[in-house]
């Protein structure tokens, strides 16, 4: 009894751990999903401002947003075509590492470049702007190689494959074009035995022997009569009736003899 007491309390307790663990792992998602959300909220905010500054500011803040939105514009790009190759060619994946490096400098330089929106001195600013311009054209130059090398790899796949499929599909057609082996081949049909000729006069089976017509000259046979050679006697036909001979009916009167009394 304590045995079975002992299994239940510990399948119990798998059961409640399972259970937190299955929890724990759903409010995960669901926060890094509100995250996320979140994120890019705020990045599209952002995105939308310095848009709006690099139009309407003159000077150094309308350059500054230039820069920011150049490089977020472009690490943003070569993230997505990144990501979204890696899902077709593995290969890509050494790519994306080298990407995250590089997403870290950049991530350093926008915040920087943040930070001297806010800086009072512009002079100071306007110093170091020839630096930060480097600086940008130098990540935004190797995101962009790294995303033209993707897609030019990923372009050249499907030319390839787009390739191998015309020739199958060019192939394909010329078999369906070659009317004759398309042509369906029958059998040809087995040549009839020939049936033997008979002699003439003679008797097959096959066919009924010819009577003799009344035109012919000959006596006319018996039916009764057997046939020559032959000793089994015809069967008897029914005479025909003599319409000479007087017919009675059984409603005809006999007639009585005179009496002389």
């Amino acid at each position: 009894m304590e045995a079975v007491i002992l299994i239940l309390a510990l399948l119990f307790a798998a059961f409640v751990a399972l259970g937190v663990y299955a929890g724990v792992k759903a409010v995960g998602a669901a926060k890094r999903g509100v995250d996320r959300t979140i994120s890019q909220a705020r990045r599209t905010v952002e995105d939308t401002t310095l848009r709006a500054k690099s139009f309407g500011q003159v000077g150094v803040p309308g350059e500054l947003a230039q820069l920011r939105l150049r490089l977020r514009s472009s690490m943003k790009a070569t993230q997505d075509a990144l990501h979204a190759g890696a899902a077709e060619d593995a290969s890509l994946r050494e790519s994306i590492g080298l990407f995250e490096r590089l997403s870290v400098h950049g991530r350093e330089l926008d915040e920087e470049l943040r930070r001297l929106e806010r800086e009072p001195d512009r002079d100071r600013t306007t110093e170091r702007l020839p630096q930060l311009r480097e600086r940008v054209e130098r990540i935004t130059h190797s995101a962009e190689s790294l995303r033209w090398a993707a897609r030019d790899r990923a372009r050249t796949f499907a030319e390839d494959d787009l390739e191998s499929l015309t020739t199958q599909i060019d192939v394909e057609a010329g078999a369906l074009r070659d009317w004759s082996r398309s042509r369906p081949v029958w059998p040809e049909p087995a040549a009839e035995p020939t049936r033997p000729t008979a002699a003439p006069g003679s008797w097959t089976p096959s066919s009924p022997a010819p009577r003799p017509s009344a035109a012919a000259g000959g006596p006319e046979r018996a039916p009764d009569d057997a046939a020559p050679g032959t000793g089994d006697p015809q069967p008897r036909a029914i005479p025909p009736r003599d319409p000479r001979r007087s017919m009675t009916y059984s409603w005809d009167k006999t007639a009585r003899p005179e009496t002389t009394n």
